[in-house]
């Protein structure tokens, strides 16, 4: 249960997990890679597939001429408001990744859970296993002082110091509050999966519980309690579970970013037939609308692009799907269709990360006593 202090930026919560798993897609490259682990996707070559099965039905003509409607989508850019939008086929990074000079740095605090004293992940496959955890505090934060926070699944960002950086640039461009970030690793193996692609409250519940009081702890932080300020954040299957949370728990989490979400049938049980597709195929459009927020990107050669709807397979559609149901019930939401990129990648999130914080965060206001 080592603790260890690490220079960076910004103050928000982030939970991740970043081992590939059977069941489970790979996390994005902008997260720690695991071991063996491909980040980032190679240019022209289709996307893999991941979680074990078969690979499903091949696309159906209106499945393809579905897809195809995505490339006719109006350019991304920072300040839009709701709706479907494209990006590619060329990317630059973001300038907010740079550390700029004169800029105030956050600190990020790392260190690890043993499972054996957890009571909902106690092993992975029999085994107790050590997860990492790591908190970026905001420069200036004030111990004490309730923050709004980003959970984020695959520490996402924490490479590179991709997300510190730009919390650290945008804090001090006054674009984005100050916020902590809580980022957590996984269990090994298919623990990921079990973890991330499982409809339930369980992992919401072992964060709130016993992930984010050892981080506040560690950290010295307090996050708020208004689900306002509150944000999930994940890739692949962590994208998945980003929207879990707040879907099972909109009174904890409004806002929603996610990356090549892999809003399909990974694990599926009696309450959720087709795993996470259910999302897109009854839960949102038949229940009533929940005050989330959400901003969805998936990629022109995502994971089973060249598969059909039937087969609950598709990346693509699977995003599309969430995008028009959102629409739909009346949501706030925006979907970025990436061209020329493949599932989670690294070009893609560099650079439309900011703008897609600035657009989640849109109409934050603090609760004041």
């Amino acid at each position: 249960m080592k603790s260890s202090l690490l220079p960076s930026v910004a103050l928000m919560c982030l939970f991740s997990a970043v081992q590939p798993t059977l069941g489970a897609d790979a996390p994005a490259p902008g997260a720690a890679p695991a071991p063996g682990a491909t980040p980032g996707a190679t240019p022209g070559a289709p996307a893999p597939r991941r979680g074990g099965g078969p690979p499903g039905p091949p696309a159906t003509p209106a499945d393809l001429a579905a897809i195809a409607k995505l490339n006719d989508l109006p350019p991304y850019a920072t300040g839009l408001t709701d709706g479907d939008y494209s990006t590619g086929p060329n990317y630059t990074p973001a300038p907010e990744q740079t550390p700029r000079d004169g800029v105030p740095k956050g600190k990020v605090i790392q260190f690890t859970m043993d499972s054996t004293e957890s009571k909902f992940y106690p092993t992975a496959n029999g085994m107790p296993f050590q997860r990492a955890v790591a908190v970026y505090i905001p420069p200036g934060y004030v111990p004490g002082t309730p923050a709004p926070c980003i959970m984020a699944a695959d520490q996402y960002g924490l490479k590179g110091n991709q997300l510190p950086t730009i919390l650290d640039n945008m804090l001090a461009d006054h674009r984005l509050p100050a916020m902590i970030a809580i980022m957590v690793n996984p269990g090994p193996g298919g623990e990921r999966s079990i973890e991330y692609d499982t409809v339930s409250t369980k992992y919401d519940d072992f964060f709130e519980t016993e992930v984010l009081p050892r981080a506040e702890k560690e950290a010295n932080v307090t996050v708020t309690k208004d689900p306002d300020g509150r944000m999930t954040y994940g890739g692949s299957s962590g994208g998945a579970v980003a929207f879990t949370m707040a879907w099972f728990h909109p009174e904890l989490y409004h806002r929603v970013l996610t990356y090549s979400g892999t809003y399909v049938n990974l694990k599926n049980g009696p309450d959720a037939p087709h795993g996470a597709w259910e999302y897109n195929e009854h839960f949102i459009p038949d229940n009533p609308a929940k005050p989330l927020r959400v901003w969805l990107e998936v990629a022109e050669r995502d994971n089973g692009a060249a598969t059909s709807a039937a087969g609950f397979r598709n990346w693509i559609l699977a995003n599309q799907n969430m995008a028009a149901v959102l629409k739909a019930k009346g949501y706030h939401y925006q979907l970025v269709f990436a061209k020329n990129a493949g599932h989670t990648d690294s070009k893609a999130i560099a650079q439309t990360l900011p703008s897609a914080l600035e657009w989640v965060w849109r109409g934050y206001r603090p609760v004041t006593k």
